[in-house]
């Protein structure tokens, strides 16, 4: 499938059209989720002396900015919805960029580490190489990016008022090894239930 510019255009307005509609909702509805385990696959791999510089890409109304500031990191949020920006700067204190993830504008080689939660699934297939590419320069050489995706059959599309690309784990990883990254270790969310009930596919990976 072939998705020209204008096509491109609305998927992100409209996507992220229905995060601001539904943007105090959304922050009610996720405040007490529990993604300790995220965090921590993050943390663990990530190379040197803390605190460490993060990205949290879709950092939604900002509860994991919060985390990592908690824990002594300095993180840096980004988000395309306006509510969600300023519900994050009002959240955390943190600094947080409004980019649409189909324009990024990143600084090279800024991050130990890029934290990806429920997020890069918003990407058209073939617009994700090419964003994949602007996470990985903007790494630090041996950072790490951690991601967390609903799994699917390698199917993209409307899912009611948000666009979605829900990939198996083989196709996933094929995608981030062409793109420059090196597994470091990958799990189905949440934990300790039977796969069918594990909508959630989370991996962590290192820039090579």
């Amino acid at each position: 499938m072939s998705l020209d510019r204008q096509t491109l255009q609305n998927i992100s307005r409209l996507t992220l059209e229905h995060y601001q509609s539904t943007a105090e909702a959304f922050r009610e509805g996720t405040r007490d989720h529990d993604v300790s385990q995220n965090i921590a696959a993050l943390l663990r791999h990530i190379h040197g002396e803390a605190p460490f510089a993060i990205l949290d890409i879709g950092c939604g109304p900002g509860r994991d900015l919060r985390t990592f500031k908690a824990l002594g990191h300095e993180p840096v949020g980004l988000d395309g919805c306006p509510d969600f920006v300023e519900m994050a700067r009002s959240e955390s204190h943190c600094e947080v960029w409004r980019q649409d993830f189909l324009a990024l504008d990143l600084p090279p080689a800024r991050f130990d580490g890029i934290y990806a939660n429920a997020s890069l699934f918003h990407i058209p297939l073939q617009e994700l190489p090419r964003v994949l590419g602007q996470l990985h320069a903007a790494l630090k050489p041996n950072g790490v990016l951690f991601s967390s995706n609903p799994r699917g059959n390698n199917s993209e599309g409307w899912n009611g008022p948000r666009y979605g690309s829900y990939h198996d784990w083989e196709h996933w990883k094929s995608l981030l090894e062409s793109a420059g990254f090196k597994e470091l270790e990958h799990f189905y969310r949440p934990a300790g239930l039977p796969r069918e009930q594990q909508p959630w596919l989370a991996s962590v990976w290192r820039r090579t």
